[in-house]
């Protein structure tokens, strides 16, 4: 289906082929005509599947017919958990109104706070912010929501997870009874919806395409069991002896991510750690020379990872497996972007069996075991008992 039978108008059509898009995705297909209709939606949808697109499109259509706001104010409002990912929003958001004459302005912590109040007082269309930034800027009477036709809780179940409830209630209690209220999530918990009852309300649509794109078919998904204290080395040795270009790797912890690069550069491999200990000026441009090239290895802990978006990307590598299982689907999810081919390693210990079963149990299937010569495990990681 091209994109110009969901509706969408021309001068979105002519920036969505400029990025290189040809089909609408599953949650495009089926997201985009209910916003089109005016309805609240609750989503659920892992990242790699064009869910950011699957809002912005339908948004920008929908302001690019009305007029422009007041000063100080905002007509979408986009809500993200991470700094990461509230300015990949509003870059796509940016990229796909350029034929428009719509503002767009990512609002979050750890950058120039005066620079975001001067873009508020100019005017804005589409808001996209952290939580934690935007209770600010309200508090300050920098920005105001009474003009909000359109919100977006974006990575809802994070949110929550993050400890962000009530500045999300502040944020609802100050919207206009008719905007328009958008929920994606990953998972739809109880939480979830307990959150989408106070924010949608009964009368909302309801889609959900996380569980049937858990596994990925095009993304090659396998494991290694390795000793713990192996790991660093096997790492290196995967890199050079396989010629890796790229990977994306997650490990739990900051003090981890920061050993882990130290161990790669004694071994000859150049890795930047990427974590919520390092400021945001510092991640933004190591963000941009990962996007580039310039960094051909970023270990990334998994809070901060959220929001790191990178066009073919060609593998992510698990260090540590992710608990709970839905953080490993997400993590993936940063390869095989828009049905491209991916590649997915997870270095399994026996002490990540736990996580392993029920990283499989997510999936419906057990993961590839591959032992790699010279690292066989001493403590050997068990099989996953059969259904």
């Amino acid at each position: 289906m091209p994109f110009k039978k969901l509706g969408l108008s021309a001068p979105l059509c002519q920036a969505i082929a400029q990025r290189g898009f040809t089909t609408p995705t599953s949650i495009q297909a089926k997201a985009i005509p209910i916003i089109q209709q005016g309805h609240d939606l609750i989503a659920a949808a892992q990242t790699g599947t064009g869910k950011t697109s699957s809002f912005i499109w339908p948004i920008i259509d929908k302001l690019s017919a009305g007029e422009a706001g007041r000063k100080k104010r905002a007509r979408a409002l986009v809500v993200a958990p991470t700094r990461e990912l509230a300015l990949q929003v509003e870059e796509s958001a940016r990229q796909d109104s350029q034929f428009t004459a719509l503002k767009t302005l990512a609002m979050v912590g750890g950058m120039d706070e005066q620079a975001q109040k001067q873009a508020l007082i100019e005017g804005v269309d589409i808001l996209v912010a952290t939580p934690g930034r935007l209770r600010d800027l309200l508090s300050q009477r920098a920005v105001y929501l009474d003009e909000v036709e359109v919100l977006v809780l974006d990575e809802a179940d994070r949110m929550l997870d993050m400890g962000f409830i009530d500045a999300i209630q502040n944020i609802l209690d100050r919207l206009p009874a008719s905007t328009q209220c958008l929920l994606f999530s990953a998972t739809l918990s109880n939480k979830v919806r307990d959150l989408a009852k106070a924010t949608i309300g009964d009368e909302g649509k309801e889609i959900s395409i996380a569980a049937r794109d858990a596994s990925k078919d095009n993304i090659t998904q396998w494991c290694i069991p390795v000793d713990k204290d192996k790991k660093s080395a096997l790492l290196s040795h995967l890199i050079k002896d396989n010629d890796w270009t790229q990977a994306l790797i997650f490990i739990e912890t900051k003090h981890g991510a920061a050993k882990l690069a130290t161990q790669l550069e004694k071994r000859g491999v150049a890795a930047e750690a990427f974590h919520s200990g390092r400021s945001q000026a510092v991640r933004t441009q190591l963000l941009e020379d990962f996007k580039n090239g310039d960094i051909q290895f970023l270990i990334a802990t998994g809070v901060a990872a959220r929001g790191i978006d990178i066009e073919s990307l060609e593998r992510v590598v698990n260090y540590d497996l992710p608990f709970p299982a839905d953080e490993y689907v997400h993590r993936i999810g940063r390869t095989g972007r828009a049905s491209a081919q991916g590649e997915a390693i997870s270095l399994v210990s026996k002490d990540n069996t736990k996580n392993l079963r029920m990283v499989e149990a997510r999936l419906g299937h057990p993961l590839e075991r591959r032992i790699i010569e010279g690292f066989e495990p001493k403590k050997p990681v068990p099989l996953t008992a059969p259904k």
